[in-house]
């Protein structure tokens, strides 16, 4: 594993166990981070605050990595991410980082991008496509 994949999974570790390992240290002072539903955090003091704060909140149960790709100061990590906030039913989806990192390996952009994992063929039937009658996600 090279040193922007153990940076990531270490940030992914922090979340598992509910605990800040050195977010400061693994985020460029002016980061910017965007979740796949749309909030976006713009230091590396305000993904801190966003960290503990939702951690008081929420647990996150799965974030598991699938693969990574590399090229020059990018990163696009593809994973599974299983959660469940206070008093709600856990929730589950796909998704992909894309990464851009500074010369000493730090993450100085990270955008979030999901994906529904209740997948199904709507042409299963014939020509006419047919679509499940359900909430549409939040990513």
């Amino acid at each position: 594993m090279n040193k922007r994949e153990e940076i990531i999974s270490l940030w992914f570790e922090m979340w598992l166990q509910k605990k800040d390992l050195g977010i400061l240290k693994i985020f460029s002072e002016n980061a910017t981070y965007i979740e796949s539903w749309g909030p976006r955090y713009d230091s590396s003091k305000k993904i801190k605050l966003w960290f503990d704060e939702w951690n008081s909140r929420g647990t996150v149960i799965k974030w598991d990595i699938n693969q990574f790709f590399h090229k020059e100061n990018q990163t696009i990590v593809e994973w599974y991410f299983e959660c469940q906030m206070e008093a709600e039913e856990a929730t589950a989806f796909d998704g992909m980082s894309l990464i851009e990192w500074t010369d000493d390996n730090k993450i100085k952009f990270l955008k979030e991008f999901g994906c529904n994992i209740n997948n199904y063929d709507p042409y299963k039937s014939g020509n006419d496509p047919k679509f499940k009658d359900v909430e549409i996600g939040w990513f």
